[in-house]
């Protein structure tokens, strides 16, 4: 069953909500699928329009606004590199070392979609920096590491982890499926960007869900 959509911020110009996995952050693509944020917030607010997007089993901030005008504006923060974004996620095992930068350009797999690989010649640029938090160790290692995407390539978190030979846990496209696990532990946790009306800072935050795996690890202050 799918978690309650929390709103985190309201005024004139966007709504900011923790969606929770299992939500589309765009309108889904066969009537069989759940409800998307914005049918779900249709009621309340009227029309909106996702400013990026998250995963369907991703968690975290989403950003919506409420006019045209704030949508343009808000496209052009987060293509011009103006949002600063970050994630928690756990993943399978521990990375070679504590912290580090990812380069590696993205393309769609075509024999597997939605599937993306990484692809030298024909990818997109990716660069994703993370570093590794908090390690509980036993039968099945975990890692909790936040993440910064430099770019915003879909999949990019997902499959960086997965190259890096710590896949997230929960995660069906790219990670281990010989054994049912979690929901996909990926929480987009902390949005800085400018205000769309006037440009102040806005610094937004949210914790990872109480739930497993995430109550293996304790998030130190400033990482959520």
């Amino acid at each position: 069953m799918t978690a309650a959509l929390r709103i985190v911020m309201v005024d004139h110009d966007l709504v900011v909500v923790d969606k929770p996995s299992g939500m589309p952050s765009v309108p889904a693509r066969t009537p069989l699928d759940p409800p998307d944020v914005v049918a779900v917030l249709a009621g309340r607010f009227g029309s909106l329009e996702a400013a990026h997007r998250l995963d369907r089993d991703t968690s975290g901030l989403l950003v919506l606004a409420r006019s045209r005008e704030a949508r343009s504006t808000l496209g052009r923060a987060f293509e011009e590199g103006h949002v600063e974004k970050r994630y928690l996620a756990v993943v399978h095992g521990t990375p070679p070392q504590r912290a580090g930068e990812i380069h590696l350009p993205l393309a769609d797999d075509v024999a597997s979609p939605p599937r993306k690989r990484v692809d030298p010649i024909m990818g997109r640029r990716a660069v994703t920096r993370w570093q590794a938090i908090d390690v509980a160790t036993g039968s099945d290692a975990m890692t909790l590491v936040e993440l910064q995407p430099l770019t915003g390539r879909s999949h990019q978190l997902r499959v960086h982890l997965a190259w890096l030979g710590c896949p997230i846990v929960g995660d069906r496209l790219y990670g281990p499926t010989n054994r049912p696990e979690f929901q996909l532990a990926l929480h987009a946790t902390t949005l800085a960007l400018p205000h769309p009306s006037d440009g102040h800072h806005l610094s937004l935050t949210s914790p990872p869900p109480d739930a497993p795996p995430w109550r293996t690890f304790t998030v130190p202050a400033g990482h959520a």
